[in-house]
């Protein structure tokens, strides 16, 4: 059974909009409220049946009662096809004596409607802990596997009534990877990035924090790496690898790099923030697309709405699951923007987007996954192309490439038209926000590279590029997965002037990262070998190498920079692996890397961070990084 409703959008209004069957039991739908104001009755646009929408009107045991559900149904759902938004309506949630307090699990977008985050307030907590892996939920308790969630454009005011003591003491946001928090403005109490309240080791490998402010402690606690970007923090305690900070307000001093491991960038040089739904104040439904900036520090909405455009809901095709390639590429080519709604769609030929500021935005994590061996999204070599909150899934059957920006041109090593690229616009970059390659995991994947970047002057602000480590392929071990599972290398970088702001990519079969254009820069990489080679044979380059680095600057490269990187080796399938080098990058004066590591988890062995410069990560050191804090070695 499916509900299916539409109601008049205005603040006040007293409605919960959902088509989920599986939340049925959960919902009862009140009467809507008459509007009052000024405000004009507008039809709320078809999202779906993944799509729950709250106003302040609706009954708070109605919207506990739901996110309650929603959480139990998503919280071990690792490797499902559930895919869901959460909206909050303008107006406030919660009281001091009877806070909302919710989790958020797999693929869960929550989210306020407002056009500033403190339009919307929640007064409780928002949070992700850690899951129990063992003897029956009560042991082996990690955040290491909490990926794909994302919470934005609200206000969250830490309320912790209710809860026992260590629960009461922050919001928990204990996550890894693919999870991104977004617009949000924290005050109240402190916010956890690990959950320090269950059984050991409580370890967590994050994450992402862009345009949000804290008005308390941040604890970082566990979290191995973590990128905070364009924010306001108001206290950060803590940090075991790369912390990495970004045009923060508040951020802590890098000076005694690594004791401890801070590394921060006064200014963001490239960055533009994710686009974003809103409700005006005629109750109309619309995307916020932030502008692109360059140097800047602190929150977009500080001193009001953020700079950017506004696209009215109308101007989207507002897809399905279901709904053909062929029929999104003719509204592509009609003008239309394009909004992908929550679940997972079979991609049998690309979606070709062409126009110049046209936005692709994903709803709930949606997934696109291929089919035959396609490429799912081909982007134009066109300014201002935003590529938002979609996740892309590789296939049975092999792809060349997952994502491509640009054109492929292969008459060079740069993948670039007889040596030349078409020069997008530098003030309004193409841009990828919070955009996840998968390939394997719930099902067997096959890709020969994830993202390829032919364009110049285009923006990654956040992505997560995974050849899986784990899932539920059937596979009967580590070496039928090397054989089977198929994703040689994670990122290839062919543009020019490419800024990638929190870049993670992980297990690729060759190199994780190449980079061949000129002048880029990255802030925060973070990158773990595949753990599954056989043989040092198959981890061996041509020319005898051992191992693939995990981050290659192309040897002709001049310009280029790294802020903040990490490489780990894991080689549990085969513990006698060698892999030369961390890092490898041209030797000049031009390409500069700072606070960059190496470690080891407890198997293989990295022999040295970069270019054979810094200490050998083994299985004699494990869990103690290998630093080298600027290259070329400064005297």
């Amino acid at each position: 059974m499916n509900i299916r409703s539409r109601y008049s959008s205005t603040r006040g209004r007293a409605f919960v909009l959902s088509t989920s069957a599986a939340l049925v039991a959960a919902l009862a739908l009140s009467t809507p409220a008459s509007a009052g104001g000024s405000r004009h009755d507008t039809p709320v646009p078809d999202f779906g049946p993944n799509v729950t929408i709250f106003t302040p009107g609706t009954p708070l045991e109605q919207i506990q009662s739901t996110v309650d559900a929603l959480a139990d149904q998503t919280r071990d759902a690792e490797m499902s096809d559930d895919r869901h938004a959460v909206y909050f309506m303008p107006g406030d949630y919660g009281t001091d004596d009877t806070p909302l307090q919710f989790e958020v699990g797999y693929y869960t977008e929550v989210a306020g409607l407002g056009a500033s985050p403190d339009d919307v307030t929640v007064n409780g907590k928002i949070e992700v802990y850690n899951r129990c892996l063992e003897n029956e939920g009560t042991s082996n308790c990690i955040a290491l596997v909490n990926f794909w969630r994302t919470l934005s454009n609200l206000s969250l005011q830490v309320n912790g009534a209710g809860q026992d003591g260590c629960r009461a003491s922050a919001n928990f946001w204990a996550v890894s990877q693919a999870v991104s928090l977004r617009r949000v403005d924290v005050s109240g109490g402190g916010f956890s990035l690990m959950d320090y309240c269950t059984a050991g080791p409580q370890y967590a490998s994050g994450g992402f924090i862009a345009d949000s402010r804290f008005s308390g402690d941040v604890i970082n606690g566990s979290q191995q790496q973590w990128l905070t970007r364009n924010s306001d923090v108001g206290n950060w305690t803590n940090g075991v690898w790369n912390q990495v900070f970004s045009g923060v307000v508040g951020a802590p001093d890098d000076a005694t790099f690594p004791d401890p491991t801070y590394t921060t960038v006064d200014k963001t040089p490239v960055s533009r923030e994710k686009p974003y739904l809103f409700v005006d104040d005629r109750g109309e439904f619309n995307v916020r697309v932030p502008a692109a900036k360059t140097n800047t520090r602190g929150v977009s909405w500080d001193d009001g709405t953020t700079a950017g455009r506004t696209v009215p809901i109308d101007e989207f095709y507002i897809a399905r699951p279901g709904d053909s390639v062929k029929q999104i590429n003719k509204e592509l080519a009609r003008g239309k923007n394009l909004l992908l709604t929550p679940g997972v769609y079979d991609i049998g030929s690309s979606i070709d987007v062409k126009r110049k500021d046209t936005v692709v935005l994903g709803m709930g994590h949606a997934t696109l996954t291929a089919v035959n061996g396609a490429t799912p999204i081909k982007v134009s070599d066109v300014s201002g192309v935003i590529i938002a909150g979609v996740s892309i899934d590789a296939g049975s059957r092999e792809s060349s490439v997952l994502l491509q920006v640009g054109k492929e041109d292969k008459s060079n090593g740069h993948g670039k038209e007889n040596g030349q690229t078409k020069k997008a616009d530098t003030r309004n970059p193409i841009t990828l926000s919070d955009v996840y390659f998968r390939v394997g995991g719930p099902h067997v994947g096959k890709a020969d590279v994830a993202l390829e970047v032919n364009a110049d002057n285009v923006l990654i602000d956040h992505t997560w590029v995974w050849r899986a480590d784990h899932g539920v392929e059937g596979f009967s071990g580590d070496t039928e997965r090397w054989n089977t599972n198929i994703g040689r290398n994670g990122v290839v970088i062919n543009g020019d002037n490419v800024t990638a702001t929190g870049l993670f990519v992980e297990h690729f079969q060759e190199y994780n990262t190449i980079w061949n254009g000129e002048n880029g820069t990255t802030i925060l990489y973070q990158n773990e070998l595949p753990y599954d080679p056989p043989t040092q044979a198959d981890w061996t380059q041509p020319d005898g190498t051992l191992g693939w680095p995990g981050y290659k600057v192309a040897d002709d490269v001049k310009r280029h920079k790294l802020y903040g990187g990490g490489v780990y080796v894991f080689n549990q399938n085969n513990t006698d692996i060698v892999t030369e080098n961390g890092f490898e990058v041209p030797e000049t004066k031009g390409v500069l890397l700072q606070h960059i590591m190496t470690v080891n988890l407890s198997a293989g062995t990295i022999e040295h961070v970069v270019n054979g410069v810094g200490g050998a990560a083994t299985v004699d050191n494990t869990g103690t990084p290998q630093f080298v804090v600027d290259y070329p070695l400064i005297p």
